[in-house]
C-alpha cells in the first residue's frame, strides 16, 4: 500500500484515519470498527463492501 495514498484515505463512515492490515488486504477504521479490502491493490471504500470487526 502506497503511503502516500495511505495518507489520504479517511473511513468514508467516520472520517478516521486508516490502519494498514497488510495479511488480510484491509484498511481498517478503529472507530467505525469496519475493515475495507483491497482488491488488486486498490481500496474498495464503499461502507458496504466493507466487514464489521470486532474490539479486541
Amino acid at each position: 500500500m502506497d503511503k502516500k495514498l495511505l495518507d489520504i484515505l479517511v473511513c468514508p463512515v467516520s472520517k478516521a484515519p486508516l490502519i494498514y492490515d497488510k495479511a488480510r488486504q484491509e484498511l481498517i477504521c478503529k472507530e467505525s470498527h469496519l475493515a475495507y479490502p483491497i482488491r488488486d491493490g486498490i481500496p474498495v471504500m464503499l461502507e458496504s463492501e466493507a466487514r464489521l470487526i470486532e474490539d479486541d
